[in-house]
């Protein structure tokens, strides 16, 4: 019997793209410092994120075991948030400029993953659990804030669990709040493929050419085209296209490769950045 081929890109093939997209963002984003990787693998790496959203999202919808799927994300989030602790206390070396890695998609993934469950504990009428999924994820660092603000003495405390047991979204720049609007958007609009790409695609721009650039604007000796220079956030629209070519097939692949690179390219590449510096050192 001969084996018809599904056209298009299977979420691996979505995965593989991101994922060589990432690493040329993060090759900038730690050497930018040298003069020596050019401005575009940033560019080309805003798609990344939006791309690694969108399969979680698949993911997660197609998982026969969500419990085991959540808990690879929060070990991951567990691991690199608590590094990040670590520098943000000045108890791990940090690079001679005093940089460090603030990566951290995965504590998004994990937040998002819990509001995902809630919202479909929502669409079966199981109120209070749903409603608890979905609400204090997302008013955890403004309860934190809170608290801390009512009583000092909290502050320490507080920060750890939102780095490590109570994933908080705004404990590093891929936790941001566009970020988790992102997913949820992504999930919300998961049925209706082209709909689902026009949401994502139309607050991306919304958000990081209209708001963003608005604020920007108000900076002296700013200029529109920056936005394609300086400001290119809104670069991640197009990857609304990719999604597009989607074929709701989940391809092959190493399942465990994608977990184990993230954090290994992350701090590999961190390590390497030192070089630079020791060289110059010893020159």
């Amino acid at each position: 019997m001969e084996l018809v081929r599904t056209r298009g890109l299977s979420a691996s093939g979505l995965k593989w793209i991101a994922l060589v997209l990432m690493v040329l963002d993060h090759i900038h984003y730690m050497f930018a410092y040298t003069g020596w990787v050019p401005e575009w693998f940033s560019m080309a790496g805003r798609l990344a994120a939006p791309l690694f959203l969108f399969c979680l999202v698949e993911g997660f919808t197609h998982t026969h075991n969500r419990k085991k799927y959540f808990i690879k994300v929060y070990l991951l989030h567990l691991l690199m948030s608590g590094l990040l602790l670590l520098w943000v206390c000045g108890l791990l070396p940090v690079r001679f400029d005093g940089f460090y890695p603030q990566n951290g998609m995965m504590t998004s993934f994990a937040i998002l993953m819990v509001v995902f469950q809630g919202m479909d504990w929502l669409g079966e009428k199981r109120w209070g659990p749903g409603l608890a999924a979905v609400v204090l994820p997302l008013a955890w660092p403004i309860l934190a804030a809170l608290l801390m603000q009512g009583t000092p003495a909290l502050q320490i405390p507080l920060t750890v669990l939102g780095y490590t047991l109570f994933p908080m979204w705004n404990s590093n720049p891929d936790a941001s709040l566009p970020v988790i609007l992102t997913g949820l958007l992504l999930y919300l609009s998961r049925k209706r493929r082209k709909i689902q790409a026009g949401i994502f695609a139309g607050f991306t721009l919304l958000f990081y050419l209209g708001y963003v650039g608005l604020m920007a604007s108000r900076l002296p000796d700013f200029h529109w085209t920056q936005m394609f220079t300086a400001y290119y956030e809104w670069y991640g629209a197009l990857a609304a296209g990719l999604m597009l070519c989607y074929n709701g097939e989940r391809g092959q692949g190493p399942k465990r490769f994608f977990y184990l690179f993230y954090p290994a390219h992350v701090y590999a590449l961190y390590a390497l950045s030192w070089l630079p510096f020791l060289w110059g050192a010893a020159a």
